[in-house]
């Protein structure tokens, strides 16, 4: 019987668990931003490693700020933690282990976990082998890998280990499939990623997209969202002079979708000024968040 199991992705903000989901599956799935805390909810995808099929659950940055989103981001990332058979604990191999203390802490049922040391190609080999030291010094690991998706190591030995800890069960989903997700949220992340592109820093942390319209056809999508911000500085930005910018964004956009999608995209954006909508439970679960106060 082949193995088949749901494998949590967690870590600090920005330790690379949308860049490792995206690299593993060898699609865009998750949005792949150097801003902390882009990734808001969870995404399940779908990798098949020889017979076996490993369901990746991707999360939220752990943290712990006070936020309604915030709230929810946490609530995702704990959510996924106790609905996984393991656990890849994502650490930038230049940060030091408090992250992973505080996830030891949050981990109370125990879920077997290995630890994953990411962005190795910043430092020396040394400097690696201290830090794996530093980790199975703890004892609680299962293993601990290091991996650069930039220079594509680790790659067969992370995928090796995961089935290796994977319980023995028929396919929880078709082999062909590679995400659970709806297009319309896929589609949402993609468009969330070409903001980060083009404004980078200066992309608001109280920013998020609403997918209004969605039509599909056999060679063509069209979509019409709404970029939703707090503040009408925060929508000048995004328009920018004469509108350069939004035209910037949009033509970014359409390229990521294109390429997702393998269809033409026809792609209307407009901006919208919500206050206070990162704090308001009703405009979030509008948005696709399951906010509890």
């Amino acid at each position: 019987m082949p193995k088949s199991g749901f494998v949590g992705i967690l870590g600090k903000p920005n330790a690379g668990k949308s860049t490792l989901l995206n690299w593993l599956l060898g699609e865009k799935i998750a949005l792949v931003s150097p801003k902390a805390n882009a990734s808001r909810k969870r995404v399940n995808a779908i990798v098949m490693h020889g017979d076996d099929q490993i369901i990746l659950l991707d999360t939220p940055g752990l943290h712990e700020k006070e936020k309604l989103l915030n709230k929810f981001m946490l609530k995702e990332a704990l959510k996924a933690l106790s609905d996984s058979d393991l656990v890849l604990f994502l650490a930038d191999v230049r940060d030091d282990l408090s992250g992973y203390e505080w996830f030891l802490e949050l981990n109370t049922k125990n879920i077997p976990h290995i630890v994953v040391l990411t962005k190795t190609d910043l430092v020396s080999e040394e400097e690696v082998r201290k830090k794996i030291e530093e980790y199975k010094k703890l004892g609680k690991a299962l293993d601990v890998i290091p991996i650069s998706a930039v220079e594509g190591k680790g790659k067969d030995e992370l995928l090796n280990a995961i089935v290796k800890y994977l319980p023995e069960h028929p396919y929880y989903y078709d082999p062909e499939i590679i995400s659970t997700e709806h297009i319309r949220d896929i589609y949402k992340e993609l468009i969330r990623e070409a903001l980060f592109e083009k404004l980078g820093d200066e992309l608001p942390y109280e920013t998020d997209i609403l997918i209004e319209k969605l039509e599909e056809f056999d060679n063509l999508d069209k979509i019409y969202a709404t970029i939703i911000v707090e503040r009408h500085s925060q929508k000048g930005m995004i328009i920018g002079k004469r509108g350069k910018k939004i035209k910037e964004i949009g033509i970014y956009a359409r390229k990521l979708l294109e390429q997702f999608s393998g269809k033409k995209i026809y792609l209307e954006l407009y901006v919208k000024v919500v206050p206070g909508w990162s704090k308001n439970k009703k405009m979030l679960e509008e948005l696709g968040y399951e906010v509890e106060l």
